[in-house]
């Protein structure tokens, strides 16, 4: 029974452990989440542009993501053991019920935030994408209407020294 006792409680801190490591990891992704993009509305000469380029920052997204997702996984490979352990064991009792619960709803939690959260980064992606493509467009408009109107300027001050 001691081996039994100890296998439970070998699974039940190592899914406390994922737990606690998805929590910590889905703070940072959140935090690289609210951080995208900002950079773009700030004049490259200033103080306050981050370190992080945006590639460095997409780099990052695409890094923390797998992470987490591996570690929801491991995370669903403990709960799904700790199941078969609990009905090959025949273990009795509410506690343990409440236990295996509590462990799926985390885990369901950890994965709708993930999945939030990686969605709001995502659109936020394509929106600073959307706008510096019509910045883009915007400042190309100007300066070739600005180069325009200087043409337009000579072929005036021209006509009206030839007559």
């Amino acid at each position: 029974m001691s081996i039994e006792t100890n296998n439970w409680e070998e699974l039940r801190r190592e899914a406390r452990q994922l737990e606690n490591e998805i929590d910590l990891k889905l703070v940072s992704f959140s935090k690289l989440g609210t951080s995208y993009g900002s950079q773009e509305y700030r004049n490259e000469n200033s103080d306050t542009v981050p370190l992080l380029s945006s590639t460095n920052s997409d780099h990052m997204f695409e890094t923390m993501a797998l992470e987490i997702e591996q570690l929801l996984s491991k995370l669903t490979d403990v709960n799904d053991k700790m199941i078969s352990y609990c009905q090959t064991q025949a273990v009795p009792g509410s506690t343990v019920t409440h236990t295996l619960q509590r462990h799926r709803d985390i885990l369901q939690d950890c994965t709708h935030e993930f999945q939030k959260t990686k969605a709001n980064i995502q659109a936020r992606k394509e929106r600073e994408q959307l706008l510096s493509s019509v910045r883009k467009d915007i400042d190309a408009y100007k300066s070739s209407s600005g180069l325009n109107r200087r043409t337009d300027l000579y072929l005036k001050e021209h006509e009206h020294l030839r007559k």
